[in-house]
């Protein structure tokens, strides 16, 4: 924070120049509201390094800053002493950055990258409501990285093989009639998805079917024909009979195709991507050189474990008696590929849901105890499920919330509480359904953004759409006034430098400013970001504020006038910077 370090070398140099040595330590707070002042800072740490009281020691501090003309007034509370920053301060600030387009943003890059994981869906069914929040989240996270000055490289792996692809797979040989998504004009992800459902339909069946001829349930469930094939179907692709695979790649690619369309709409990429197909036997040769090491131990039926109690986990297989690998062996063979294929990656985050919370970390310490260095770089980025009003969603019973469907329902609530208001009158069609658009997307994202990651999310369409309240559409709103301010001007904003006494409302305003980078930051420490919409969402409203407190067009004075214009103009820059970390668009007119 500018002012902040402006503030704390303002200190140190009362420090040298008062009392002939260093502080131990500088701690300032925000001013607490009963009292007045815009920054405080601690005294008590310094009454036993000078062996002096706390109210002297902050006298002599705060009447050499005042002279120095870093702050405009002080009070002394107990050990606290209460600054008022100077003008002067917020100004040289304000003048720094008010022709910044990419405020916030830092402007060196690190040389470690980060590579995120995120979206890594099945091939058999199109993409949910769940998967949203992970791209939602993936997303954002790898953008704030890169605004923190980190190198990024966006990545999923996509699960591809399988028993579940196979019964996709089966169901349309059984019942597809050679039917495909161009011929039905039907979405290729849906299509195939569909023979998902028909698939656990004909299977159910077959067990009633069954469990009537006398089978036990769990006799019936293993010897459903559809099950047995399915299974048989597998093997062949292991074994890589032509057709079997020729079909699996064909079913595939519709369903590639029709996820990049997902992905569009969302406003979500990847730099590259991962095949289960290609990586599911990576890891077997960690296996071995684990063994030799004593990470792991062989068991008597010839399977691989790693004993991970003393690290209070449990036993955990590496690989199968019969030699197969399982789920670890592969994620442990990939982490190490994706190091291989990019040898700047010093760390890696994993987007993916609170049930996996357990795998992770003993994947995380597996990888450490086979010697990889980067392996304490790495985090799962753990959230919450995401609910409807009607319940709990199920992919085979084909009752999930489709991600598109929820899209399109998200741009006609935008539609119709738009209308409802009268916010776009006058506009084209073509406008319009952009604003709608943009609008009910950013209404989506933002609701789910906002709540920090680990918590679960009951997600109401219509309540996300309010132009009132912790909403994007508020905040939309917001910016498109701050363009219809910037439209009404009919003279050259300056390019001097401003000097002039502040208004309280705008050093508010530009002291929040102040805090964006360290909010970039902090959100990716943290991988969260909550931390970046609940900001731009407190922005707003102090700008809402000053809006209502000052006039700016209509100001008798030209300095006036100019500054808060400008002024207006930066909050707007920084609420579109900080929107597009969330993948959310703004609007010109509202």
């Amino acid at each position: 924070m500018y002012i902040q370090k402006i503030i704390d070398n303002s200190i140190l140099e009362a420090f040298e120049f008062l009392f002939k040595q260093k502080p131990n330590h500088i701690e300032l707070q925000q001013t607490k509201k009963e009292f007045e002042g815009d920054i405080t800072l601690v005294v008590f740490p310094y009454v036993k390094q000078l062996k002096m009281n706390p109210k002297e020691i902050a006298e002599k501090i705060g009447n050499y800053l005042l002279q120095s003309k870093s702050v405009d007034s002080f009070n002394v509370v107990s050990g606290f002493l209460n600054l008022s920053i100077a003008d002067n301060n917020y100004l040289d600030f304000f003048n720094s950055i008010k022709n910044d387009p990419k405020y916030g943003y830092s402007k060196s890059i690190s040389n470690d990258a980060v590579m995120v994981e995120y979206s890594s869906p099945n091939t058999n069914k199109p993409l949910h409501l769940g998967h949203i929040r992970n791209n939602l989240l993936g997303y954002s996270i790898s953008e704030i990285y890169k605004a923190s000055g980190r190198k990024v490289y966006k990545t999923q792996i996509i699960n591809d093989r399988g028993i579940h692809i196979c019964k996709s797979m089966l169901a349309w040989l059984d019942f597809g009639n050679g039917d495909t998504p161009e011929s039905t004009k039907t979405k290729g992800d849906k299509f195939v998805g569909e023979y998902y459902i028909k698939f656990d339909q004909e299977y159910k069946k077959q067990v009633k079917e069954l469990i009537k001829s006398g089978s036990s349930e769990e006799d019936a469930k293993q010897n459903a024909p559809i099950q047995k094939r399915a299974k048989e179907m597998l093997l062949k692709w292991e074994a890589g009979d032509k057709e079997t695979v020729s079909l699996w790649k064909k079913m595939n690619g519709w369903v590639y195709k029709g996820f990049e369309e997902t992905y569009k709409n969302l406003g979500v990429d990847f730099d590259n991507y991962y095949y289960e197909s290609d990586t599911y036997l990576l890891g077997k040769e960690f296996v071995s050189t684990g063994l030799k090491s004593g990470v792991f131990y062989k068991k008597e039926d010839g399977s691989v474990w790693c004993d991970l109690t003393d690290e209070g986990l449990d036993e955990k297989i590496v690989l199968r008696s019969d030699g197969t690998a399982v789920y670890m062996t592969q994620d442990i063979g990939t982490a190490v590929q994706r190091v291989k294929d990019f040898p700047d990656i010093g760390s890696m985050v994993y987007t993916v849901g609170n049930e996996q919370d357990y795998h992770f970390k003993v994947l995380f310490l597996i990888l450490k105890k086979l010697g990889f260095s980067w392996s304490k770089n790495l985090f799962h980025l753990s959230y919450g499920m995401v609910d409807l009003p009607s319940g709990k969603m199920k992919s085979r019973e084909g009752t999930v919330v489709d991600a598109d469907d929820l899209m399109v329902e998200m741009t006609n609530t935008a539609k119709e509480i738009s209308s409802d208001l009268g916010k776009l009158d006058g506009f084209s069609e073509k406008d319009k359904k952009q604003v709608y658009k943009t609008v009910g997307l950013g209404a989506l994202k933002y609701y789910i953004l906002k709540v920090d990651p680990k918590k679960r999310i009951l997600f109401d369409p219509k309540e996300s759409v309010d132009f009132q309240g912790n909403t994007a559409s508020f905040i939309q709103y917001s910016y498109a006034r701050i363009q219809s301010i910037l439209n009404g001007i009919n003279f050259d904003l300056s390019s001097e430098e401003y000097e002039r006494d502040l208004e309280d409302k705008e050093k508010e305003l530009i002291k929040y400013l102040d805090l964006f980078p360290g909010v970039i930051n902090s959100a990716a420490e943290n991988h969260n970001p909550a931390l970046i919409a609940n900001y731009t969402y407190d922005l707003v409203k102090i700008f809402n504020s000053f809006y209502q407190s000052l006039p700016i067009l209509k100001s008798a004075f030209n300095d006036k006038k100019t500054f808060r214009v400008e002024l207006s103009k930066l909050v707007g820059v920084t609420i579109k910077n900080s929107m597009s970390l969330l993948g959310i668009g703004v609007v010109d007119r509202m």
